[in-house]
């Protein structure tokens, strides 16, 4: 295995030379005064039993669920923040359930909001309902695809007919002139069907991929995640990908270290140079094929996001409980007795998760933590610890060779509250980040 030698990260802040380009984007304001994202989980109600959700979903309303005149509210405590504004994802359970849905988004958008749709596919989304959330002023809407046939994709979701309503949905949505965005949570059952999943993105003419790495709570405890060195073969497939299409990556920030490294090294074989796996290999074979026969121009790359849970992201479940993450189940107060803001700027748990100083492990030592930071909301799912090193990342720091890392399992956290998120089945069709049906961070 190729090793590389510890550098600096470059900053995604700092001047570039001429004819560079930035290969991560930062948000344009402080991160520590307002989030660039804000999901609210509008219900928890959905038809969808999904294996990988981190909620249990309900037939029913919760009786304690923000009312519309609460939700009213939130949304004024969303624009309170100020210009700019952040970006606003409805999310579920599915959002559908709700019959004030339209209500809420027109209000949002009257009030300077971004506003973006993350339901789920159910009977509830008919093409009328879609036209009518459209009109009221949804900009973009996340469908998730978590299979390239309805055995892997229905199975997911543990209803029968959902792989194939899939496809017509995500026509409606685009045929209406909003922005689609597909989601795919990545585990051990589904791998090796990513590339045919990427032919579906292209298909259903989708401006972004968004792909989710398991986080073993709720439901999605049952699946199997891939590893480190698996998931550092398939993030560097996905910087293959990205010179086709528009990708994201959902609880793997790792992805921006990934980015940072491919161009630092140029044009090279990334197999070799960085000492990839079979995984890797056999991806690249799949993509190398699809570019061919679909003749796909080379694009720029989308540059990820620099955002994380608690930094620049922040989700409210469906009673207006805050979190930093919908898979971080770390309460930051309600929005029923404080407001958002000041629970965004001053609760605890988010201004620790804004200081990559205070990151244990491999990820308080990386030179990559001011970007990347690992995800949050498995280091606390998998070693009981918010601030500990990220599990499924394979990079060392010291000497920047890869490692295969097993982390333990952990107990509970003194600080943690019930689950404040959905599953992965929606996300965040705008600003690079996921929302409803599923509501993990970047």
């Amino acid at each position: 295995m190729s090793t590389t030698p510890r550098e600096t990260a470059p900053s995604a802040t700092t001047p570039r030379r001429a004819g560079t380009r930035k290969v991560v984007r930062t948000m344009r304001h402080d991160p520590n005064d307002r989030p660039f994202l804000v999901i609210w989980e509008v219900t928890r109600a959905c038809a969808l039993v999904c294996q990988h959700c981190r909620a249990d979903s309900q037939d029913e309303f919760h009786p304690h669920q923000l009312t519309t005149a609460q939700g009213l509210d939130l949304l004024d405590q969303m624009a309170a923040f100020g210009a700019p504004s952040p970006m606003v994802v409805l999310s579920g359970g599915d959002a559908f359930e709700r019959d004030d849905l339209e209500e809420l988004i027109a209000y949002g958008k009257d009030v300077g909001l971004s506003m973006s749709l993350a339901p789920s596919v159910t009977p509830k989304g008919t093409p009328q309902r879609y036209a009518s959330v459209a009109e009221a002023g949804v900009r973009a809407v996340s469908i998730s695809l978590d299979g390239a046939s309805a055995a892997t994709h229905d199975g997911f979701r543990g209803v029968e007919g959902v792989y194939d309503a899939t496809a017509p949905t995500c026509r409606t949505i685009v045929d209406l002139g909003m922005r689609l965005q597909i989601n795919t949570t990545v585990t051990a059952d589904n791998l090796f069907e990513l590339p045919e999943v990427f032919e579906r993105v292209l298909d259903l003419d989708a401006f972004l991929w968004s792909v989710f790495f398991l986080v073993p709570t709720g439901r999605g405890d049952a699946l199997t995640p891939v590893d480190a060195t698996v998931v550092e073969d398939v993030l560097h497939w996905l910087v293959d990908v990205a010179r086709y299409h528009a990708v994201k990556t959902t609880e793997a920030p790792h992805f921006r270290r990934v980015m940072l490294q491919r161009q630092k090294a140029g044009d090279v074989d990334a197999a070799e140079h960085f000492g990839l796996g079979p995984t890797y290999r056999r991806l690249r074979t799949h993509l190398l094929r699809i570019v061919a026969e679909r003749e796909l121009p080379v694009r720029t790359p989308r540059p990820p996001l620099d955002i994380n849970a608690g930094r620049g992201f922040v989700f409210i479940d469906h009673v207006g409980t805050v979190y930093p993450s919908g898979f971080l189940p770390l309460p930051g107060g309600s929005v029923k007795e404080r407001p958002l803001t000041e629970l965004y700027r001053t609760s605890p748990v988010f201004t620790q998760l804004r200081d990559p100083d205070l990151l244990t492990g491999r990820c308080g030592s990386c030179e990559y933590r001011t970007v990347c930071g690992g995800s949050r909301s498995r280091a606390f799912a998998m070693a009981g610890d918010h601030l500990a090193e990220e599990p499924h990342c394979a990079y060392e720091p010291r000497g920047g060779q890869l490692v295969r890392v097993a982390a333990p399992r952990g107990g509970g956290h003194p600080m943690a509250g019930p689950p404040g998120g959905g599953h992965p089945g929606g996300g965040h069709p705008g600003g690079g980040h996921p929302g409803g049906g599923a509501s993990q961070s970047a």
